[in-house]
């Protein structure tokens, strides 16, 4: 049976802190009470047949209650998830009131074999976050996304390569 693929967008911007990016807390009881490694792009998982960055777009709408800004998207690869998931990214420039966020719901049985099933939101908060804390913040595959956005973001060196000192 092939993995899991999910799509997701990070979406980032400029503030006096520096970049920013867009996280989203991930929804229902199994979350609630945990934070560090708690946070996720706004993602979900799409069919073999349905175009990746398309089921992104749709993702963070049904995820944020917004859809997500126009604009030319940075490729930020893939990674594979400890489930075994893997999850594609793009990011996006843009803004995004948090307090506007309205996250769609799923059904969960709870408490477990209680027979009783709750409607909880796929994801229950969204910040904003600095770099550092936005790689403490995710689930730890993710938190390559963080990396690879802050280097396509970089400035390019004045030597067009990195400066290495020799070894001595």
């Amino acid at each position: 049976m092939p993995p899991r693929r999910s799509a997701g967008l990070l979406l980032y911007r400029q503030s006096n802190e520096g970049v920013e990016l867009l996280l989203a807390h991930m929804g229902g009881p199994l979350w609630a009470s945990k934070d560090d490694r708690a946070w996720s792009l706004p993602k979900g998982e799409y069919l073999e047949t349905e175009d990746a960055y398309a089921a992104a777009r749709r993702e963070f709408a049904e995820e944020l209650g917004s859809e997500p800004p126009a604009g030319e998207p940075l490729e930020l690869g893939e990674v594979r998830q400890t489930s075994g998931k893997i999850v594609t990214a793009w990011a996006l420039p843009g803004d995004l009131d948090v307090s506007t966020v309205r996250s769609n719901d799923f059904e969960l049985e709870w408490p477990p074999r209680s027979g009783r099933v709750q409607r909880f939101p796929e994801i229950d908060r969204a910040a904003w976050f600095v770099p550092d804390i936005a790689r403490v913040k995710l689930i730890i595959a993710q938190a390559a996304f963080v990396d690879r956005l802050v280097h396509a973001l970089a400035p390019p060196s004045q030597y067009g390569v990195s400066h290495v000192s020799p070894a001595s």
